[in-house]
């Protein structure tokens, strides 16, 4: 069986992105923000929705500032409450789809929020350069404003 030079490069990319999805993953869940920022590129197309409610969402375009939001997020909501699910990983070349479901507390107020997400992730020369989160902002908001 002959193997398409294309297939084979598309195949690599693949495997590549994930490989570095799932670095992203593990230095996330470790809180390594060293790593983190080794692994997004020096300038990133990132995208969240802006929300004046919550502390930790806001534009960021450098490795160290995207890097830096994973412990902004930290330092405002409850650990122990963080909970997070992978239920869809497709790859395709050198972007990354995630589908899953996330739940946290506010420190501050003491209120939940939940909802499903979808991330983007374009992985280019073993460093992320794409990273758009689509998630429930408005339970996010919600839970920053206080009663």
């Amino acid at each position: 069986m002959t193997v398409n030079p294309t297939e084979k490069n598309a195949s690599s990319a693949a495997e590549a992105t994930r490989r570095v999805v799932q670095e992203f993953f593990t230095a996330r869940a470790a809180e390594d923000t060293e790593r983190l920022v080794a692994l997004f590129a020096d300038e990133v197309d990132w995208q969240l929705a802006e929300n004046p409610a919550v502390p930790w969402i806001r534009p960021r375009s450098t490795a160290a500032e995207c890097a830096a939001q994973f412990g902004e997020l930290a330092a405002h909501t409850v650990p122990e409450d963080a909970r997070a699910s992978i239920d869809t990983f497709l790859v395709d070349g050198t972007d990354a789809v995630l589908m899953g479901h996330l739940a946290g507390t506010v420190r501050a107020t003491g209120k939940s929020f939940e909802g499903p997400y979808a991330l983007r992730v374009t992985v280019e020369e073993g460093r992320i350069v794409r990273f758009h989160l689509y998630e429930n902002s408005v339970s996010i908001a919600e839970a920053c404003t206080p009663s």
